[in-house]
């Protein structure tokens, strides 16, 4: 929008008279056209488009190359950005597959939102505990089962949806609307922070607000997502002997890495979840008044909760201490160890080398490159006192940054009013406890404002087996779609 701040109200004003929302009119078209939307996301839930697997890359070409043909479809100026090739850990190299982007209207008086998704999937497979085949979209009881219907692949076709249907009744969109789509970020969105920068001066120079739908509701209540934390990654490995050795030979004469491995991560974190490494906890930010208050109304069922994970004990009785520790508080997780003798059976061996891998979800205030610093240090200080003889190396091999929004800005509070007008409720205003870096990429490159507006369910099961969406979430947030384009139209950017 190239229009003085009182241009542009008087041209808002001037639209709103001559357009009015026909959103009944939207609504009719969506529910008649739901079985034409289960069957699209079961046509995209059929192709196996796992980033993962190196094996599958042609399905993931095939992914894209069928997300870009449905966009020609709608009409939409649509490309496929090259974002370069994949080194593979053996040397070999895979071209990666191409971003997918698409412009609907060029119109410098309307606001310009551009759409972010992915259409890769997690792996998936009937061995893993399925109880129906993965790529095949299964409906049951009003839940339409699959990998990757709800992460990401629903939601992406929501949008698309909320465009066509404007297009259907030949009303105008009310903004600009542009679509970028990847099919890597399950794996690091490998090339995409690159073309971002690439493209941060032609493909988003018009672009006023960024939009994301790849997370889920905390309950049934629908939310507003402003914040993820980042992603600290670690390998910490110790090597001692040139080759594993048998233990009932040599236990007992050599200073076992293994040993050493589990004593270093014991003193990562108490029982009690309280962070050990020094720096970590000091530099959260502490709980505001105003955030404690939104975490006592969001609507959140600690009990159900606790037997949807199948626990007898969560680390927090209070509702509030809870989710900041799941959302705004770091944490340590470790993920496993390499080397390390784990088949069936009973053999009788002293590895030669073990590598544990383990992850601290950082947030606000917390700098990846301080965080490396501290980790590193701290372990190898805590491995000094050992005295061992072995050798320890600690890397950072993720370093994603988190993200936080303002949840006063224009663009949340156009979600409220959308989400008010779709489902007659005031919105839970949530965080997410994962990571999602490429919205912190889009926010540092673009400088543009970003709202994460999910349709996901609670229950959805994203990366687990039976990940499903409800054909309620994808038919209703498809309403929701269209009604966040119209709230967004009102906004009047010199409020911004």
């Amino acid at each position: 929008m190239k229009l003085s701040p009182l241009s542009c109200v008087s041209v808002a004003l001037a639209f709103s008279i001559v357009h009015t929302f026909r959103y009944e009119d939207l609504v009719e078209h969506v529910n008649s056209h739901q079985e034409q939307y289960v069957e699209a996301l079961r046509e995209w839930v059929a192709v196996e488009s796992d980033s993962s697997d190196v094996s599958k890359r042609a399905e993931l070409h095939r992914m894209m190359a069928m997300t870009a043909d449905k966009l020609r479809a709608m009409g939409g100026n649509v490309t496929m950005a090259d974002v370069g090739e994949q080194e593979l850990p053996d040397g070999r190299t895979l071209a990666l597959p191409k971003v997918v982007t698409a412009e609907f209207i060029s119109d410098p008086q309307k606001t310009t939102v551009c759409v972010y998704g992915h259409v890769d999937v997690q792996p998936g497979k009937l061995e893993d505990g399925w109880a129906t085949e993965p790529y095949n979209l299964t409906e049951i009881n009003g839940n339409l089962y699959g990998r990757g219907a709800s992460d990401n692949k629903a939601p992406v076709l929501a949008w698309m949806h909320a465009v066509e249907a404007y297009q259907a009744l030949n009303m105008e969109l009310p903004v600009n609307v542009k679509f970028i789509i990847e099919g890597m970020e399950e794996t690091g969105s490998n090339g995409l922070d690159a073309m971002i920068v690439a493209q941060r001066d032609t493909f988003f120079s018009d672009v006023d607000y960024i939009i994301i739908s790849d997370c889920g509701w905390l309950s049934p209540r629908p939310a507003l997502t402003y914040g993820t934390r980042g992603n600290c990654y670690f390998s910490a490995e110790i090597e001692g002997p040139k080759q594993d050795l048998h233990s009932g030979v040599y236990g007992g004469t050599v200073i076992e890495p293994m040993t050493d491995l589990i004593g270093i991560l014991d003193t990562l974190i108490s029982p009690s979840g309280k962070i050990l490494i020094p720096g970590i906890r000091e530099a959260v930010a502490p709980l505001s008044e105003e955030e404690k208050k939104r975490y006592q109304d969001i609507e959140f069922d600690m009990e159900n909760y606790k037997n949807k994970l199948g626990v007898s004990q969560l680390m927090y009785n209070d509702k509030v201490e809870l989710l900041s520790h799941r959302w705004r508080y770091p944490t340590v997780s470790i993920h496993g160890i390499e080397g390390a003798f784990s088949a069936s059976g009973t053999k009788t061996v002293i590895p030669a080398k073990v590598n544990a891998k383990f992850s601290i979800r950082q947030v606000p205030d917390m700098d990846p490159a301080v965080v490396k610093k501290q980790v590193t240090e701290y372990l190898q200080s805590v491995f000094a006192r050992r005295k061992s003889p072995n050798k320890l190396k600690v890397t950072m091999v993720i370093g994603a940054k988190p993200w936080l929004a303002n949840t006063h800005h224009v663009l949340y509070e156009a979600g409220k009013k959308a989400v008010k007008r779709v489902f007659n409720v005031e919105p839970d205003m949530i965080r997410e406890g994962g990571t999602i870096p490429i919205a912190r990429t889009f926010q540092d490159v673009t400088g543009k404002g970003l709202v994460m507006m999910p349709i996901g369910g609670f229950d959805d099961g994203m990366h687990s087996q039976n990940e499903k969406i409800s054909r309620y979430n994808y038919v209703e947030g498809t309403k929701l779609f269209i009604a966040y384009l119209h709230e967004v139209a009102q906004i009047q950017r010199s409020r911004v």
